[in-house]
C-alpha cells in the first residue's frame, strides 16, 4: 500500500509506559489487557484501537514506549497508567497486513517516502534518540480473534511538522 497524508483531531487515550529494548518489547504490549478490562469496569468508552507510541527512539539502545487506548474524553488514572492526548496534525500514514516482524521494513519505506516527498517529520533529534511528537503504530486485529500474527493489521500514523 502506498503511503498517504491524513489530517487527525486530538486525541486523548489512557497509556503506560516504558523503557525497553527491542527484545523487551512485549513488556510493552502485555499492560493492554490489564488496561482494556480497568476501562471496561469503569465503564470507559475506547474510541478507536490500541496503538503504540514511540516517545523516544535510540535502535541501538532504549526506545520510550507507550500503549495507549483512545478514549472519548479524559479520566483519572492511577499509576502505573496515566492519560494524554494525541497532537492534533498532519501524519503520514501506510496500512500493513503481515508478522509484527516486518514493521521495520515497513517504517523504513514510510520514512524512505516522506523523505522523497519532501515532508519533514515533527521529531527533535536529542543526544539519547529521536524524541517524536506522535509516531503510532495502530493495532487494527484483535490477537484473542485472529491468533495467526502473519494476518494482523498495523497503521502506522507519523506526525509531520506543522
Amino acid at each position: 500500500m502506498e503511503p498517504t497524508i491524513v489530517l487527525r483531531t486530538a486525541q486523548p487515550y489512557l497509556a503506560r509506559r516504558e523503557s525497553v529494548t527491542m527484545t523487551e518489547f512485549a513488556r510493552v504490549a502485555d499492560h493492554l489487557p490489564a488496561m482494556f478490562a480497568g476501562l471496561a469496569q469503569r465503564g470507559v468508552p475506547i474510541v478507536g484501537p490500541p496503538f503504540f507510541r514511540y516517545r523516544e527512539i535510540d535502535m541501538a539502545a532504549e526506545l520510550v514506549v507507550e500503549a495507549g487506548i483512545p478514549i472519548a474524553a479524559p479520566v483519572e488514572a492511577a499509576e502505573p497508567d496515566f492519560v494524554d492526548t494525541l497532537p492534533a496534525g498532519h501524519y503520514a500514514t501506510v496500512a500493513h497486513i503481515g508478522h509484527p516482524d516486518e514493521l521495520m521494513a515497513v517504517t523504513a519505506r514510510l520514512l524512505d517516502w516522506a523523505q522523497s516527498e519532501g515532508l519533514t517529520w515533527d521529531m527533535t533529534p536529542t543526544p539519547t534518540g529521536e524524541v517524536w511528537a506522535a509516531r503510532l503504530e495502530l493495532l487494527m486485529t484483535d490477537p484473542t480473534v485472529q491468533p495467526d500474527m502473519h494476518k494482523w493489521e498495523t497503521v502506522l500514523l507519523f506526525k509531520l511538522a506543522d
